[in-house]
């Protein structure tokens, strides 16, 4: 957390009053808390009114998916939930709750060898189910394991001219990619505002007016679709988190993105140099020129679609990737096999095997992810680690 919004979040905490109180610190409370809602909306690129503030991107990828897909089959719906291959698990989840306890079909889309859901395998899978019995469609505008960043509005249009709604887990872009709900096409954004800085605990459900969802907490009905006494200072701090991380439009600042795309060109650079056997997952941001030769190079689209600029995700043939972390972690560098929701599992990663890796393939996967503060020296000190760990990592061999 930046030390300003560290400093508004003090401030707010010592607040006194229920935003939903009639009294004058009720009043105050809420002033705060609208005035906040104002700057999330707007960076966001949706209204006032859209804006659900929730305990994080878990509950608002829950309430997206249960809440419209309730509301949509009491309004005549079917039953199908189309969702991509190597989603979150928030995602992945919700849907299979759906599926086992609320009469839900569930279709896996599946993506490329790049993490990518290519818009004409949605358009295939709509047109297959018949769009009257798809009640949503949902998927993330960039994977939180391997970077991959998806072609939103194309996706978005499809499932609109359809008439289904699609659903955007977008707390991985969010900081990095400009995330403007209006101009996707979405129906229903997710965003969490620890990836930019915020507090933990604290999100945002961007729900178009004409989109109907029943709510998953009853009970005061303090905002659409959610009942609960309102987080002020959480809201605050996220709006303060937005106001460092990106700029009036909504956009992230051009030079901090230019930074984070340098440091993860060298460190990308730097490995390939370390371990040639070493594979990039996702989309290759580097010139194609540079990139390694063959059928899998030419057949790659060009350009080459983009990747998030703070997210490195390797394979390394022979290691365990639990191995690299732990030896990584000794030598002082954090760095993960996947997702953090899913740390401490035993369990390769679905998003590789979902990209048609094999098994002892997707075991040796090391994600790396940059942000504002990373310096140089931190990428290089990884570098000077990795030869070392490495050797130790295949020494130990596969589990």
């Amino acid at each position: 957390m930046p030390r300003e919004v560290i400093e508004a979040y003090a401030r707010a905490l010592r607040a006194v009053g229920n935003p939903a109180s009639t009294h004058g610190h009720g009043q105050r409370a809420l002033e705060a808390l609208e005035t906040a809602r104002e700057r999330i909306a707007r960076a966001l690129g949706c209204d006032h009114a859209e804006t659900i503030l929730t305990s994080g991107g878990t509950e608002s990828i829950n309430l997206a998916l249960k809440g419209i897909f309730w509301a949509r089959r009491r309004e005549g719906s079917g039953p199908v939930l189309l969702i991509a291959e190597g989603e979150h698990h928030a995602t992945i989840e919700a849907a299979e709750w759906l599926r086992d306890a609320q009469g839900a079909e569930l279709r896996w889309l599946p993506v490329d060898a790049e993490g990518l859901l290519r818009p004409e395998t949605l358009a295939a899978a709509i047109a297959e189910e018949g769009s009257e019995r798809v009640a949503l469609v949902s998927f993330l505008w960039a994977n939180n394991e391997v970077g991959a960043v998806q072609p939103v509005a194309e996706l978005c249009a499809i499932a609109r001219s359809a008439g289904i709604p699609a659903h955007v887990d977008a707390v991985s872009a969010l900081g990095q990619v400009q995330v403007d709900f209006r101009a996707s096409g979405a129906a229903a954004l997710s965003v969490s505002a620890h990836k930019i800085g915020g507090p933990v605990g604290v999100g945002t459900l961007v729900l178009g007016r004409r989109t109907p969802a029943d709510p998953l907490l009853h009970g005061g009905t303090q905002q659409r679709a959610r009942s609960g006494t309102q987080d002020v200072a959480g809201a605050v701090a996220f709006a303060a988190a937005i106001d460092l991380a990106l700029d009036r439009h909504g956009a992230p600042h051009p030079e901090r993105l230019q930074r984070l795309e340098a440091l993860r060109d060298r460190l990308i650079a730097g490995v390939r140099a370390i371990d040639p056997s070493a594979a990039l997952r996702g989309p290759d941001p580097s010139p194609r020129d540079q990139r390694e030769s063959g059928t899998e190079a030419s057949a790659r689209p060009d350009p080459s679609p983009s990747r998030l600029p703070g997210n490195a995700h390797f394979t390394f043939p022979g290691c365990q990737g639990d191995s690299l972390v732990f030896l990584l972690d000794a030598a002082g560098v954090s760095a993960s096999v996947g997702s953090a929701c899913r740390a401490g599992v035993a369990e390769l990663s679905h998003v590789l095997l979902a990209m048609g890796l094999d098994e002892s393939e997707a075991a040796g996967a090391l994600r790396f992810t940059l942000g504002p503060e990373t310096r140089e020296e931190e990428v290089d000190a990884l570098l000077a680690a990795l030869p070392s760990v490495l050797e130790r990592a295949r020494a130990a061999g596969l589990a």
